[in-house]
């Protein structure tokens, strides 16, 4: 896991926004994957956030814990 600025490197990756984000805002993520791994920033800060990169393993981990917790 890497959790750091990289500015000129973000703007080249092609982000997405939660489908759970509204047009009113609010707290979500964007997330890009490469081949190297799935970056995730704040959809709010993208020109200043940090970007967290993990593994594919790892994101595929998340999202299915995330899958089974919904309310």
């Amino acid at each position: 896991m890497n959790a750091e600025p990289f500015p000129s490197a973000a703007s080249e990756l092609t982000w997405r926004k939660s489908s759970y984000s509204g047009a009113e805002g609010g707290e979500c993520v964007e997330v890009a994957a490469t081949g190297s791994g799935v970056h995730i920033r704040d959809s709010k800060r993208t020109l200043d956030s940090p970007i967290l990169t993990v593994g594919h393993d790892a994101w595929a981990g998340f999202i299915d814990l995330a899958s089974s917790r919904q309310a």
